[in-house]
């Protein structure tokens, strides 16, 4: 078996998602929730809140990925933030600090319902990943996600049961193409990347990533890859080993089962 180990990317890859947390609904209803507990702001306040916290927060995780960096060597970081705790200092800004934990997780997942229009895998994915389960493979889920709402997703999707581990970059503080959350994987499982093979829909965060930590690529072009993705001008950094057009898991399965022989 050419690789045992699949990694499989998320959002784009096996589950088509559309979200818009620009539309002025979000934060009407996110503001009305948190009020019901307190913590009163008018929808533009809270959205003016959240991004001035996102950026002060992340400016720090950043400056923490950086020392934390091995051998003095310095590579650009992705930080991760965790949205529970954004919206947990948010209640505690206007004074609620009983239960800001809870509430913060609740109010994230407000947020997120508020902001989506649909949900879905892509189909035969379920069908392709028993599949491939069943030739023996062993897969893992690297996602660039928040656990707040991804881990309920993936379970009312009926797909969280289907990986050896699953692992989602807001619990490590880091995010895809940062080399730190392959190293998770890697690391955690003790596996020889020449062995894994990622399955990704982003030339940069799945593809560039991978390939920087040593693994072979499969990128599938799917309705939720960026815009400028073009594997014809890419440089070689980004350039995948293996590639489809669409997202077809029936084609998709039929072709990793070809490569992996």
């Amino acid at each position: 078996m050419k690789y045992k180990n699949l990694v499989f990317d998320l959002y784009g890859t096996l589950v088509d998602i559309h979200t818009d947390q620009s539309k002025p609904e979000v934060w009407e209803k996110t503001a009305l929730y948190m009020g019901f507990y307190g913590a009163h702001y008018s929808p533009g306040e809270l959205r003016a809140e959240y991004e001035k916290m996102t950026g002060e927060m992340s400016e720090k995780l950043l400056e923490e990925g950086k020392r934390q960096d091995h051998a003095g060597q310095t590579y650009e970081c992705f930080p991760e933030l965790q949205l529970e705790k954004v919206f947990g200092q948010l209640f505690e800004q206007r004074g609620v600090t009983a239960d800001s934990v809870s509430l913060g997780i609740n109010a994230a997942q407000v947020f997120r319902l508020s902001s989506m229009e649909y949900v879905r895998t892509y189909p035969d994915v379920q069908t392709a990943l028993l599949r491939l389960r069943n030739k023996g493979h062993k897969l893992w889920l690297l996602s660039n996600a928040q656990r707040v709402f991804t881990a309920y997703e993936m379970r009312a999707l009926g797909i969280d049961g289907l990986f050896n581990h699953i692992y989602i970059s807001s619990d490590y503080g880091c995010r895809k193409p940062d080399r730190r959350f392959f190293e998770v994987l890697l690391a955690g499982q003790k596996l020889n990347p020449s062995d894994c093979l990622m399955v990704g829909n982003d030339l940069t965060t799945d593809i560039g990533g991978a390939k920087a930590a040593g693994m072979a690529t499969f990128y599938m072009h799917s309705n939720l890859s960026p815009a400028d993705d073009c594997l014809e001008t890419c440089e070689e950094s980004r350039r995948p080993d293996y590639f489809i057009e669409g997202s077809d898991w029936k084609e998709i399965c039929a072709a990793l089962e070809n490569i992996c022989g």
